[in-house]
C-alpha cells in the first residue's frame, strides 16, 4: 500500500516544486496534489506544459502523483465558478498521472435534510457529466463525505454523503466504477456522530481512496493520526476487513501549518513515518486474515 500526503498548506510555505522535492526527500512514495488554493496554473493556456513539468519532476525524484483534490467553495461560487471548469481539473490530474481526483459533491451551507433529494439529482447530473473526461484521461473521480454546521447551534452536522446510506446511493446510482470511486474522509465521520469503523464496514469495497486525518470530535482539526480522538487501530482493522486496496493518503493539513518553512524537513519526515506506520498496519491485518 502506498502512503502519501496532500500538498495543501505545505505549498503555502514552500513553492509547489520545493514541496514535491521535500515530500520525496522525506520518504513519501506518492503525493496528493491539492488544487484548492492556487489553481490558476491549471486554467492557464500552457496547462499541458505545466503538467508535463510536474510529472517530469516527480519522475526525476522517484515519486508519483497518486491523487489530486479539485477546488471547492460554498454553493453559489462552486456551481458558478468551479463546476464549469471541473473537466480541466480532471484532465490536468490525468496528465500528471494521478489515479484519483477528489471532487466534492455540490452541497448547501445548511439544512442538508431539506435539500438532500434535490442535491442528489443535481450531483448525479454533475458527476455524470464528468465521466467521459475521467475515462478519456484514465482517472477516477473520488466522491467525498461532507459536513456542514447546524444553522442555530453552529454544531457540525451531516452534509452530502455523510450518511453512509446516502453515500452508497450516490456511488451505486452512478454505477460506473471505471469513472468513480468513494473517497472516505475518515476525520469527517466522527464529526457527524458516527464511528469510522461502522462507516468503513457500511461502504465496504466501494472505498477506493482515503483522506486520513485526526479530529477532536468537535472541530475539523485535520491533524495527524494519533493527535486526536480517533481510534486508529480499529480503523486499520476495518480497512483490512473490507479488503481496502487503495492508498493511505494524509490530509493532516493543520499539522504542518504550525511550523516554519526551515523546519519543514523534520515535519515532513515525521508525517511520512506516521503514514507509513499505519499503512503497514493495514497491510499486516490484511495478511493475517
Amino acid at each position: 500500500m502506498l502512503h502519501s500526503t496532500t500538498t495543501h498548506v505545505i505549498q503555502s510555505k514552500l513553492s509547489l516544486e520545493d514541496t514535491i522535492r521535500g515530500l520525496a526527500k522525506a520518504g513519501f512514495p506518492a503525493i496528493d496534489l491539492n488544487m484548492c488554493g492556487e489553481y490558476d496554473y491549471v486554467l492557464a493556456d500552457d496547462y499541458k506544459e505545466t503538467a508535463a513539468k510536474l510529472r517530469a519532476l516527480a519522475d526525476e525524484l522517484g515519486v508519483i502523483f497518486n491523487q489530486t483534490h479539485a477546488p471547492f467553495a460554498k454553493y453559489e461560487k462552486y456551481v458558478n465558478e468551479m463546476v464549469p471548469n471541473m473537466p480541466r481539473f480532471v484532465e490536468f490530474s490525468g496528465l500528471i498521472g494521478a489515479k484519483t481526483i477528489v471532487i466534492h459533491p455540490i452541497q448547501r451551507s445548511t439544512h442538508h435534510y431539506r435539500y438532500s433529494e434535490e442535491l442528489f439529482h443535481e450531483n448525479m447530473a454533475f458527476y455524470s457529466s464528468l465521466a467521459p473526461t475521467a475515462k478519456k484521461f484514465g482517472i477516477k473521480i473520488g466522491i467525498e463525505n461532507m459536513w456542514q454546521c447546524r444553522p442555530v447551534s453552529n454544531i457540525i452536522d451531516d452534509s452530502a454523503c455523510a450518511d453512509p446510506v446516502e453515500f452508497n446511493r450516490y456511488y451505486d446510482t452512478l454505477n460506473d466504477p471505471e469513472a468513480f470511486t468513494v473517497c472516505l474522509d475518515i476525520g469527517h465521520v466522527p464529526l457527524c456522530g458516527r464511528d469510522p469503523v461502522d462507516v468503513i464496514h457500511a461502504l465496504g469495497s466501494r472505498i477506493g481512496a482515503l483522506h486520513v486525518h485526526d479530529v477532536d470530535f468537535v472541530d475539523d482539526t485535520h491533524t495527524l493520526p494519533g493527535l486526536g480522538n480517533i481510534e486508529w487501530d480499529g480503523v486499520c482493522r476495518a480497512l483490512a476487513d473490507v479488503g481496502y486496496s487503495g492508498d493511505f493518503t494524509l490530509e493532516s493539513t493543520r499539522f504542518p501549518q504550525h511550523y516554519e518553512a526551515d523546519f519543514m524537513p523534520s515535519v515532513l519526515k515525521f508525517m511520512n513515518d506516521v503514514a507509513a506506520y499505519y499503512a503497514a498496519k493495514v497491510e499486516a491485518y490484511k495478511a493475517a486474515k
